[in-house]
């Protein structure tokens, strides 16, 4: 088999192969002879019908699935020959391809780009260091309570944590307009869910009272005929509810899985829920720090082909989050809403690759147990899930993949530049993007 390779453009390969005439030939004419077996054809017997007439009717056709194989093993012989690594799949076209000659096809394609992995003491991480105190745990229950709260009916104003039930038409110039009117609409005052003044308005109104309001939209709304426009609400409530919070009680304690009622027993566990959360979210955000500075460390040409996969990859993920149905495809969603995360993702992987070859690192087995453990103690019957887990290979991988990730992490971290900074529990776990400076 001849091989020969041009570099086209970047990582773009062009391999032309030859085949030897017998090996495609002697292919075509076994297939037409197993083919002969079957074949139905009026006038003739099954089984009896000529070569001749199998060949006729049926020749191009057998050709043209023998060559789509022969060409597949081929390109694998020849990458292999060659030590080429293919990124995607390869283009073919048969350049010759007539009967009783060799075979010549050209495959195109891209291959993986060599990446030089970094030294890793240019990377700099921030690490918030944080504790749950007593007060965070109170704060914490505090909160559980507000989610279980209950809205009954008052007969006084309306206060900021109440929820009121209002009709309201917007008035712009005198006129309503567009999309600014309801009726029978619950508001919890104080949520912004609405324009800045719009529920400040309503504080102090009781069940039956109008009033109007004069808000002005901001600048960055998202409707254009708005931006900056003052307008008048007019409102009515309707109803007035304040939010009764349940006692921290026996039957409160049993929602959250402790059976005695025990107060320390609560508060225990609320207090290891949150010490989960906090090492979660701190080993998040190390982590996003270093998959950000090795992504800025290392510069190289993208295969075309792994960037397209992973932005449909990740259109089927925003069609599965929004509940997207069969008639709905996911190409529809443009490309370019993904390629820059795409990129970014693609980069990482094999950054991440290069990494784990020249460090040989391999998936800590004490390490995968113990992560396998942490998610099977969060379900009632722990010890089945653990067992799923390591009958289910899909999952174990995914698991593996998530630690060899870690293994990098805490590799990378022995020589970046790492500044511990002391901050409250909750600003410790706040997504690095809504916390201030």
């Amino acid at each position: 088999m001849q091989v020969s390779v041009e570099t086209t453009s970047g990582l773009e390969r062009r391999v032309t192969v030859g085949v030897p005439a017998e090996k495609v030939d002697v292919a075509v004419e076994n297939k037409l002879r197993e083919a002969q077996k079957s074949v139905r054809l009026d006038g003739f017997r099954p089984g009896k019908v000529p070569m001749r007439e199998v060949k006729r009717r049926f020749g191009a056709a057998v050709r043209n699935e023998v060559l789509a194989d022969v060409m597949r093993e081929s390109f694998l012989e020849a990458v292999e020959q060659e030590k080429l690594q293919p990124a995607g799949m390869p283009g073919f076209e048969a350049t010759r391809n007539v009967a009783g000659e060799d075979l010549e096809f050209v495959a195109t394609f891209e291959v993986f780009p060599q990446v030089e992995v970094a030294a890793f003491d240019a990377i700099e991480v921030e690490k918030p260091v944080a504790e749950v105190t007593d007060a965070d745990v109170d704060e914490m229950i505090e909160t559980l309570r507000q989610q279980r709260g209950e809205f009954e009916e008052v007969d006084r104003a309306a206060e900021n944590g109440d929820r009121v039930n209002i009709d309201f038409k917007g008035l712009k110039d005198g006129e309503a307009f567009e999309g600014g009117s309801a009726e029978g609409q619950n508001l919890e005052l104080g949520s912004g869910q609405m324009i800045p003044g719009f529920e400040d308005g309503i504080v102090g109104m009781k069940a039956g009272e109008e009033k109007d309001i004069d808000v002005t939209f901001p600048e960055d709304y998202q409707a254009e005929e708005l931006k900056g426009q003052a307008v008048v609400f007019q409102i009515k409530v309707n109803k007035v509810e304040a939010k009764a919070l349940p006692e921290v009680d026996a039957e409160f304690m049993k929602a959250f899985g402790v059976e005695d009622g025990n107060m320390d027993t609560f508060k225990a566990e609320v207090r290891k829920n949150m010490e989960r959360e906090l090492k979660n979210a701190i080993s998040g955000k190390v982590k996003e720090q270093v998959m950000d500075g090795l992504a800025g460390q290392h510069e190289f040409d993208l295969p075309e082909a792994l960037v397209s996969q992973e932005v449909d990859r990740m259109r089927q993920q925003m069609m599965q989050q929004f509940g997207g149905g069969q008639q709905f495809d996911a190409s529809m969603l443009p490309a370019e809403l993904f390629k820059e995360q795409a990129e970014r993702s693609v980069r990482l992987g094999l950054v991440m690759r290069a990494i784990l070859e020249k460090h040989e690192l391999q998936a800590d087995a004490d390490r995968v147990k113990t992560r396998v453990e942490e998610i099977a103690s969060q379900y009632e019957q722990p010890e089945e899930l653990v067992n799923w887990i390591y009958s289910n290979p899909q999952q174990l991988q995914q698991i593996e993949g998530a630690v060899l990730e870690d293994q990098v992490v805490d590799l990378v971290l022995e020589s970046a530049k790492v500044e511990e900074k002391p901050q409250p529990y909750q600003d410790a776990v706040k997504p690095r993007d809504q916390q201030q400076g």
